[in-house]
């Protein structure tokens, strides 16, 4: 059995067994759909047992006479206005009022350099590793530290699982990691 099948039965095993701990807990299995279902009929009556409570109905409340009610001092259908809220005594400071600050900004970020770092070639007659990358488009480059890549970009440096890029003035560096395919 390979470890993950291992796993899924362990798992599945300590999930039943839980389930049988908690069912004998609480009592024994569920009973069945039908045996919950209430019969219909004149049997209905005598399969009720004695212990069941019987809820006590008063109706007599219902009973009122109509005008028996008391008063009602407003009236739904006729327009008057509110009564005015008492005056508070609390004080309340006036609101202070801040001027935003206007933050300096730069120019926008240069954006991202859209390659990928596929891998690294063991080139013995060149000094240093080269570092072979993609544009996802099919184009692929390659080079070593200080090589100019596709015109735009300079290989700053290559390491075993990253290479940093620059554009060629020297800003947007950035650390591409190695991509699995």
């Amino acid at each position: 059995m390979t470890r993950l099948t291992r796993r899924v039965v362990v798992v599945g095993g300590a999930g039943l067994a839980l389930f049988a701990v908690l069912m004998a807990g609480c009592g024994g299995a569920p009973e069945p759909a039908a045996a919950r279902r209430p019969v219909r009929g004149a049997t209905a009556r005598a399969s009720v047992s004695n212990d069941s409570a019987v809820m006590d109905l008063r109706l007599h409340p219902l009973r009122v006479t109509p005008g028996a009610s008391e008063s009602v001092e407003r009236n739904l259908f006729r327009f008057e206005p509110r009564a005015a809220a008492p005056p508070t005594s609390v004080y309340t400071p006036p609101e202070r009022r801040v001027a935003p600050v206007a933050v300096p900004t730069g120019p926008p970020p240069p954006p991202a350099i859209p390659l990928r770092f596929i891998g690294l070639l063991d080139a013995p007659a060149q000094a240093g590793l080269v570092a072979v990358l993609s544009d996802g488009r099919g184009n692929v480059f390659h080079g070593k530290e200080g090589d100019i890549i596709e015109g735009r970009y300079v290989m700053v440096r290559v390491g075993p699982i990253a290479v940093d890029l620059s554009y060629l003035d020297g800003r947007g560096r950035q650390t591409i990691r190695l991509s699995g395919q």
